[in-house]
């Protein structure tokens, strides 16, 4: 596992790691949940580490959310900045995405290029698969994607940090980091806690809420896999059926995987080599059809 650093448009350095390298024709690229970074998310290392060994090289690709509070270098001024999930820009979210896609396409040069997520993850690529007028992505790999607004009625905490953000931002407090953690987890700003809250482009999976589009869902080009943790607290009674009905919204839902994985959690704790090996499974089918409809 080597750091790998891509600098967006706007001049944020994103700070990612890679498994395997430019040898490989393939890479997939998997965007991380919230607050999850390959360091405290095993989930995340076990799957790079595995495709690596498998002849695919892996990254992982924090964006501006993927540690609770971290410093870049910002090259549009020439200065260190400190950033985070607590201080989140939702709108970049596309803008983040891009940047590893083509990083991976035109300056590493690879081949055949896999687009992954997990958690909030999905979301973000599915925003970009949905959105992008490029062809770079071969294949996607959603899994478990979060219904938004759902999500924000089942976990802890959040109508307090909700009702406290909107105070606090009417008085003029809304850089001041909450004093409880968002959802149970995350420090946040008031700001931000409303951000997310209004994050429109990452509503895109509004199978239990029906808040939110599922047009993003309906312009992914390529074909793909949905894998979902049969035990997913936040994925309503059946976790099955919300990522079958995930699926249904695509433009062609014969064509895609949809796979559950039996015991798994959202965050698929204790069955890590478990999803590594549904991830790597996913792939290998992928280039088999390809290579049989040659």
């Amino acid at each position: 596992m080597e750091i790998l650093k891509v600098v967006t448009p706007r001049g944020l350095e994103l700070v990612g790691t890679i498994f395997g390298d430019t040898s490989n024709d393939t890479v997939v690229i998997m965007l991380t949940g919230i607050c999850s970074n390959v360091f405290q998310n095993e989930l995340l290392y076990k799957t790079g580490q595995l495709l690596s060994e498998n002849g695919i090289s892996c990254i992982i690709a924090h964006a501006h959310d993927s540690f609770s509070c971290f410093a870049y270098s910002d090259f549009s001024i020439g200065k260190q900045r400190h950033a985070g999930v607590f201080n989140d820009d939702f709108n970049m979210v596309y803008e983040d995405v891009e940047t590893y896609v083509k990083y991976a396409k035109e300056e590493m040069g690879f081949k055949n290029i896999i687009l992954a997520g997990h958690s909030l993850g999905s979301n973000k690529i599915i925003h970009y698969l949905g959105n992008t007028p490029d062809d770079y992505a071969d294949y996607f790999i959603v899994s478990s994607p979060v219904d938004i607004m759902h999500w924000w009625n089942v976990m802890p905490n959040i109508d307090r940090c909700f009702e406290m953000a909107k105070s606090w931002v009417d008085e003029g407090r809304g850089d001041d980091i909450l004093p409880f953690l968002f959802g149970g987890f995350s420090p946040m700003t008031a700001n931000t806690v409303l951000a997310f809250y209004n994050a429109d482009n990452l509503k895109n999976c509004p199978v239990l809420s029906g808040q939110g589009e599922t047009k993003s869902l309906y312009n992914l080009k390529p074909n793909g896999a949905f894998i979902i943790g049969s035990k997913d607290s936040v994925t309503g009674d059946s976790p099955k059926k919300f990522i079958d009905t995930l699926n249904s919204w695509t433009r062609d839902p014969n064509h895609n995987l949809v796979i559950e994985v039996p015991g798994a959690s959202h965050i698929f704790y204790g069955k890590h080599d478990v999803y590594a090996n549904t991830v790597l499974d996913c792939i290998q089918n992928h280039f088999s059809l390809m290579s049989d409809a040659v």
